[in-house]
């Protein structure tokens, strides 16, 4: 003998419901990341140069973005295509001091050892 069915329940209510599961067909998601004005300064050099402002970030904090800078005046991309390219060299520049300036207390070493694996990661992305 089944017990009777409590307030709520009803005999289909016993099966599970497919209500909360969302359909495996067609579904597209697309994530795009929102970078702010320095971050998207950060220009898409050649992979070796990349590579060298990583080197100089981990010895020297905001040297290599320092560096990075002048490639911009040299025609290298950014993700901020509507600002002036002499704009977008002083965000560089701006980065660079902050880097510095504050890798006394290790929060610009690791900005710049960070930002030095940005430059990398989009040089091999977009090489």
């Amino acid at each position: 003998m089944d017990p009777a069915p409590k307030d709520g329940e009803s005999a289909a209510g016993a099966e599970p419901s497919r209500a909360g599961t969302a359909p495996s067909s067609g579904v597209v998601v697309q994530v795009r990341e929102k970078k702010g004005p320095l971050r998207a300064a950060i220009p898409y050099m050649p992979f070796p140069v990349a590579v060298i402002c990583l080197f100089l970030n981990t010895f020297v904090p905001g040297l290599g973005t320092f560096v990075s800078a002048f490639t911009v005046l040299c025609g290298a991309r950014t993700d901020l295509p509507d600002r002036h390219m002499c704009c977008v060299f002083w965000l560089n520049i701006a980065a660079a001091l902050i880097q510095i300036l504050t890798a006394i207390v290790m929060v610009g070493w690791i900005m710049s050892i960070f930002w030095g694996m940005d430059m990398v990661i989009l040089a091999s992305k977009y090489s």
